[in-house]
């Protein structure tokens, strides 16, 4: 018998909405002063919270930009796909319905932190190791889903499938948001998967 999990209380909504507030201000913070000329402390004031809420909530400044819920809804939908999906198919369609949730509800802000790390020289440098983070948890999908499956072959899929994202990422900041991500996603996994 499944039972459906339990709403989060009111501590963890009010944690969560103070996390989206800070992170709010931040980026529009970043976007009208610039990263490296927005402190600590200017994000904390506008939030309305003290510099040490911020950092229990976000270790870095960096963080705020980094910080998503993203991958753990990707490898939860990963691990819900049908077992007669390939792995990059498994991935393409996991990604596909995590994007879709997210760009109705936060579209904006998610085209302000993507152009923010393509575009700040510190928050680029340290993409890679944001990828990598993601790329083993995606592998780690893939395993459950496949446990026969090769530690490397699931790391390249997932690398891969990074690489799609990525690259569509670049376009659509690049159009401005004028494209449309979701349709820049499906171009890229179509290139790695071509009918």
């Amino acid at each position: 018998m499944s039972t459906s999990p339990t709403p989060p209380g009111l501590r963890e909504r009010k944690k969560a909405q103070t996390r989206r507030t800070i992170q709010e201000h931040a980026l529009r913070l970043f976007l009208e002063r610039g990263y490296q000329n927005t402190t600590v402390e200017v994000i904390a004031a506008a939030a309305g919270v003290s510099h040490m809420t911020f950092f229990r909530h976000f270790p870095t400044k960096e963080a705020v930009v980094e910080s998503d819920d993203y991958d753990a809804l990707i490898v939860r939908l990963v691990q819900e796909r049908p077992p007669c999906e390939d792995g990059l198919t498994a991935l393409r369609n996991a990604l596909g319905q995590g994007l879709e949730a997210v760009y109705v509800t936060g579209r904006d802000t998610l085209l302000a932190r993507t152009r923010l790390i393509f575009e700040t020289p510190a928050l680029r440098a340290r993409t890679w190791d944001t990828q990598y983070a993601t790329q083993r948890l995606f592998a780690g999908a893939l395993r459950s889903r496949d446990p026969e499956a090769s530690e490397l072959s699931t790391r390249v899929t997932a690398a891969a499938a990074l690489a799609a994202v990525t690259t569509a990422l670049a376009a659509w900041v690049e159009s401005d948001g004028v494209l449309e991500l979701p349709a820049l996603v499906d171009e890229a996994f179509s290139a790695l998967h071509p009918s």
